[in-house]
């Protein structure tokens, strides 16, 4: 049982602190992967949950791996997120409020198999012609990842 179930056990739904990593990965042509999420109609990138005794780093790779197939080498700190516009309420009712450092990953090999519990599709982007139904909690993530490309 994975380190946020165990918790759940003992304080149910309410609102908890939770950190995790989520990475931007850049192709050869600048576009960036996104995940499409099955809990939700929402496109969001790889990332999720810490685990006990795991780094931020290794919490990074091992989701992308878990979720779309892809082994990240080389990660670049991007920046640490958190505060309300982080806050999300699952679809079970858990309550949690992400504090999310995202990485920038152009180093990185495989082919993306998307894993069918979490994932409905992953698929590179153009930054110019992003779905629209974007996760609101990436949203700071990658308008900053944009800003820093484009300035």
């Amino acid at each position: 049982m994975d380190y946020i179930s165990s918790l759940r056990q003992h304080i149910g739904t309410q609102p908890i602190i939770m950190c995790g990593a989520c990475v931007i990965i850049e192709n050869e042509n600048g576009e960036i992967l996104l995940h499409h999420r099955t809990d939700r109609d929402w496109w969001g990138l790889p990332g999720g949950a810490m685990e006990l005794k795991e780094s931020l780093e290794d919490t990074a790779r091992r989701e992308v791996l878990e979720e779309v197939n892809l082994v990240c080498k080389k990660l670049n700190l991007l920046n640490v997120y958190s505060g309300p516009e982080l806050y999300y309420k699952y679809p079970d009712g858990n309550e949690v409020y992400n504090v999310t450092v995202a990485f920038t990953c152009k180093d990185f090999q495989g082919e993306i198999v998307v894993e069918k519990t979490e994932g409905r599709n992953a698929k590179f982007y153009n930054i110019d012609e992003l779905p629209m139904n974007l996760s609101h909690t990436i949203k700071p993530i990658l308008e900053e990842y944009i800003t820093r490309r484009k300035g």
